[in-house]
């Protein structure tokens, strides 16, 4: 009974939600419709921290929150590259993940598609020159669409994954001769 009478007293403690980019719903139906057009299924992702700092990761965790909730808009992570449709690759590529990333992108199905997500995976951010660091995600792996930031906000992330997704059909049509 006290229990129940603090709670009462105390009234509802949480925030009211705030959506973050209004155009982020936009951009996930259009990924929605895109996706169903293409695959005719969900979009399988595969996550790769190819030796980031996390910033990145954080991001990309948001694209599961409640404001962006990626698996609505037909998008889910997957443990395998063998059921990857999309590699999402973050971080310069360090010397302990050239090889795991390079065995990730070979395991991949075709047709490959790969986000580079982060200033550092495009430049190697801070960590250039390091004696760690091979270089960026492209000089070990082919690239579709590198994501600006440090780190890149969620909603352009959805950007960067639309943008992958536009470039499919070409590359289809490339390697079946058309």
């Amino acid at each position: 009974m006290l229990l129940l009478s603090k709670i009462w007293r105390t009234g509802i403690a949480t925030e009211v939600l705030q959506a973050g980019d209004p155009n982020s719903i936009e951009i996930g139906r259009i990924l929605e419709q895109r996706i169903k057009r293409l695959l005719g299924r969900a979009l399988a992702i595969r996550e790769v921290d190819a030796g980031s700092c996390n910033g990145c990761e954080l991001e990309i965790t948001g694209l599961t929150s409640p404001i962006y909730d990626m698996e609505r808009f037909g998008m889910h992570f997957v443990a395998s590259p063998r059921h990857a449709d999309l590699l999402l690759v973050t971080g310069p590529v360090t010397r302990n993940m050239e090889v795991p990333l390079l065995k990730t992108y070979e395991a991949t199905p075709d047709p490959k598609v790969v986000v580079a997500v982060g200033d550092c995976a495009r430049t190697c951010g801070v960590f250039r020159g390091s004696y760690a660091v091979v270089g960026s995600v492209d000089a070990v792996i082919p690239v579709d669409v590198f994501v600006s930031g440090c780190p890149p906000e969620p909603a352009d992330i959805l950007r960067g994954i639309l943008t992958a997704l536009d470039r499919l059909p070409q590359r289809n049509a490339r390697r079946d001769g058309a």
